[in-house]
């Protein structure tokens, strides 16, 4: 137990504190320095790194280039996060949240800017009229479940990644508090998806994209090397589901997109027409 913490009256900031990604945190909003951002050929611009919340987007656009919405092509720049480029002026002019991802949608008369993943699913899947029903029950049912993990991934990502991975110290309080929502959270996916294929349904959405991004790839071990710890194994219905939409060559090619870790010829940037993939690539990710 480490000694208590007794908060002063008023919060002053000291500088970077935090762990392995304190320099990203700060209590001001707004640029720190001036960058223009790239434009590329296509009529989507997307400002991204690939985070779990980026790979979200990556990887629907993958599915909607997959499914023949030629429409869908963009060129994908990337947001080093962890050298501050999300704190430019041009990333910031559209995302005054200084978040990744961020859309320019450039098919109307004046440039879009889309921030929040979320928002950049549910306007895409919208635009082309795929991965989300237009009306109905079915519909209101996809949007429970993107809203869900928009407001619960914070609790894993934050929470029990920050203070299981990355925290200057192990602390025990932090890490059994977000161990036990993460693991409650699990289980709420595991109790849903036992008599359906995917998370709304019969249907694959981008609600199930969204999920995968964070509680796919956490269950398949690909976050804060945790899954023995959360006992990974033991959520059956979720591993199922998982590991199916791995196996889409869509997902594989979204998670490559902004990735600027690993083996080179797994990392895909600028990435625009589905012809610039080489033959080594696709075959090496089974496409």
């Amino acid at each position: 137990m480490t000694d208590t913490y007794t908060p002063p009256r008023v919060w002053t900031w000291e500088g970077d504190s935090g762990g392995r990604f304190a320099s990203i945190n700060r209590p001001v909003a707004g640029p720190t320095h001036d960058k223009e951002l790239p434009v590329g050929k296509h009529p989507y611009q997307l400002y991204s790194l690939a985070t779990p919340n980026g790979v979200k987007v990556t990887v629907l656009f993958e599915e909607l280039l997959a499914a023949g919405h030629a429409g869908a092509e963009y060129d994908a720049w990337l947001i080093n996060i962890g050298e501050g480029d999300q704190f430019g002026s041009g990333f910031a002019g559209i995302n005054p949240n200084s978040k990744i991802p961020a859309l320019v949608d450039h098919t109307g008369p004046e440039p879009l800017r889309v921030f929040e993943s979320g928002s950049i699913l549910i306007h895409l899947a919208e635009t082309f009229g795929a991965f989300l029903p237009a009306r109905g029950p079915a519909r209101v049912e996809v949007m429970n479940w993107l809203m869900w993990q928009m407001g619960s991934a914070p609790y894993v990502g934050g929470g029990f990644g920050h203070f299981y991975a990355y925290a200057p110290e192990k602390m025990e309080y932090p890490i059994n508090r977000f161990t036990m929502e993460t693991k409650r959270q699990l289980d709420v996916l595991n109790r849903e998806l036992a008599d359906k294929a995917f998370i709304a349904g019969a249907d694959y959405t981008i609600a199930d994209m969204a999920i995968w991004a964070w509680y796919g790839q956490l269950v398949l071990g690909r976050m804060y090397d945790a899954a023995e710890f959360l006992d990974v194994d033991s959520y059956e219905h979720v591993m199922r589901w998982a590991k199916a939409i791995d196996a889409r060559p869509a997902v594989q090619r979204g998670r490559m997109v902004n990735r600027p870790f690993g083996d080179p010829a797994m990392q895909l940037h600028e990435r625009h027409d589905a012809s610039d993939f080489d033959t080594k690539t696709q075959d090496k990710i089974g496409a």
